[in-house]
């Protein structure tokens, strides 16, 4: 939560994830200065943000996409991340 936004468009110290399913990957309008070339390359080559792919960013993001800025490490638990991609597809307005 402090490096993303789920529930809104605002960018934080990586982009919004509010609308990420289905968005290429380097692609979200409010950050294209800031996107690493290894993110802007890895969405001009095709990489969009299904549930597949984000599932295989989040157990490893430096092996999805080599040189990425994200400092995260991952996430171990397959649960996790399931319920994370839930939270990404969830509509944010009650």
């Amino acid at each position: 939560m402090a490096c993303h936004d789920a529930a809104t468009d605002r960018d934080k110290v990586g982009p919004h994830l509010l609308g990420v399913v289905g968005r290429t990957a380097g692609s979200a309008e409010s950050f294209l200065g800031h996107y690493s070339e290894a993110m802007k390359s890895a969405g001009a080559a095709g990489l969009v943000w299904d549930e597949a792919n984000l599932a295989e960013y989040l157990k490893a993001p430096k092996l999805k996409v080599p040189s990425n800025k994200m400092a995260f490490g991952g996430l171990t638990n397959d649960d996790d991340i399931a319920n994370v991609i839930a939270y990404l597809k969830a509509d944010p307005k009650p």
